[in-house]
């Protein structure tokens, strides 16, 4: 495999290597199918003297193919489905991070 280009975002987010195959479904219809890095940490959230054990899925994009992708909208990534709870956050490189949270 070639060393990729650094101009190319696209080249670091390869379905060869890391990312998964990821459908983004609009609520005003229609869907996108994109590469996508998931990544769903552990996190201990605290809410005063409440501890929580939670995750915060997230899926790292090209930029460009998140674009449109809004609040509301929903990702399936391996048959799971995850609601998109904020706008794509642009990395300055040519990525975005979506972050997402599992569906009710």
């Amino acid at each position: 495999m070639p060393h990729p280009a650094w101009d190319n975002p696209a080249d670091f987010i390869s379905l060869d290597d890391f990312a998964v195959q990821a459908e983004i479904q609009f609520q005003a219809g229609g869907t996108r199918t994109v590469a996508a890095i998931f990544d769903d940490p552990y996190m201990d959230a605290k809410l005063g003297e409440y501890d929580m054990d939670t995750s915060a899925p997230r899926i790292t994009c090209v930029e460009a193919d998140l674009a449109g992708v809004k609040r509301g909208d929903a990702v399936v990534i391996a048959g799971k489905t995850y609601g998109v709870t904020r706008y794509p956050q642009p990395d300055g490189n040519g990525h975005a991070v979506l972050e997402l949270a599992p569906d009710a």
